[in-house]
């Protein structure tokens, strides 16, 4: 027999913004930073995190119920999960993506419908501001807020791109849009014998450098500045995009992949990595996802599938290229000169 039509999906995920924010309340709180000491009583962490007694008990009884903390008859603790990453002191945190998302997407997100009719950016530009990169640039604590955010949720797919390309072939790379640079740190790590760089605008050299020179690693590691757009890219034997081209529009998008093939030798490699939709695109919500917040962000940015980012790169001259999944939802797509 046919089974009878359910609700239960939709109304699950058109109140997804509820659990959604009860999350990014809870990071913004620090909740399972105090947490990560050991399990601590109602009373005692709801004074910590300065909760009013009308909400304290539902809304960490809430974070039980969602299973981002356990309880017991006396006290809360975190999870095996929350407190590995979302526990700020400790460098597996996530919660950098995720304090952006509260600050600034979530606000944003309110005006997605806007964007859908409009095609327009709906951040700051809606209102006459300035763009993304602009605002964030602008102004150095949001700009370190933003590059730890990266950090944050590109740390799987780095520690994947660096266990798994053949850098036994290779003896330079270029991080371009290097951020604080843990693409480029996890790479060195893993390989011994690369030298890297880390390429950005100028305003992120003192960040690179303290991330990197507190991992002893500024023997390693150099910080590039400059402007992909005024300027070739450096020459490495592999160039790296983390979460770049979808930044962009088409024609944006090409003319960095041919800066890429001019930068590299013969038997180069550009790796390009994103939350790839899948080339059915049905399946990959997240990258899909992704792609309508670069519309809410960016004048012309959208996410793509392997496929296009393979057909992109053979025009540019590239003689070989694949895609690879890495971890969660991002994938990497590896053109060879």
């Amino acid at each position: 027999m046919q089974s009878q039509p359910n609700p239960e999906t939709i109304l699950q995920t058109g109140f997804a913004f509820w659990s959604s924010k009860v999350l990014l309340s809870a990071i913004e709180m620090g909740v399972f930073t105090e947490l990560a000491g050991g399990p601590e009583p109602f009373d005692a962490l709801s004074a910590r995190l300065g909760l009013h007694p009308r909400s304290a008990r539902d809304f960490l009884d809430a974070l039980v119920a969602l299973g981002f903390l356990q309880r017991t008859e006396a006290s809360y603790a975190n999870t095996a999960e929350t407190d590995l990453f979302l526990d700020r002191h400790k460098p597996s945190y996530i919660g950098g993506i995720l304090e952006m998302a509260n600050h600034r997407l979530y606000p944003s997100w309110a005006h997605l419908t806007e964007g859908l009719r409009t095609g327009q950016p709906q951040n700051e530009l809606r209102n006459g501001g300035t763009g993304l990169f602009e605002t964030l640039y602008a102004d150095p604590a949001r700009l370190k807020e933003f590059l730890a955010a990266m950090t944050g949720v590109s740390r799987g797919a780095n520690l994947a791109i660096a266990q798994n390309l053949p850098w036994q072939n290779h003896r330079t790379f270029v991080d371009i849009g290097t951020a604080q640079g843990d693409l480029a740190v996890q790479i060195v790590l893993a390989n011994p014998h690369l030298q890297g760089f880390g390429f950005d605008l100028p305003e992120v050299a003192p960040i690179f450098e303290d991330y990197v020179n507190g991992l002893e690693l500024a023997d390693r590691l150099s910080f590039v500045p400059g402007d992909f757009f005024q300027q070739d890219l450096p020459r490495a034997d592999v160039v790296l995009m983390g979460h770049i081209l979808h930044d962009w529009d088409l024609p944006t998008k090409t003319m960095l992949i041919a800066k890429a093939f001019a930068a590299l030798p013969p038997g180069g490699a550009l790796v390009v990595y994103e939350a790839l939709i899948d080339d059915e695109r049905s399946s990959n919500a997240f990258g899909l996802m992704m792609s309508l917040n670069m519309l809410i962000e960016t004048p012309g940015g959208f996410d793509y599938t392997g496929s296009d980012c393979c057909a992109w790169m053979q025009e540019a001259g590239f003689s070989q290229t694949r895609v690879q999944p890495l971890v969660g939802p991002d994938s990497m797509v590896i053109g060879i000169k």
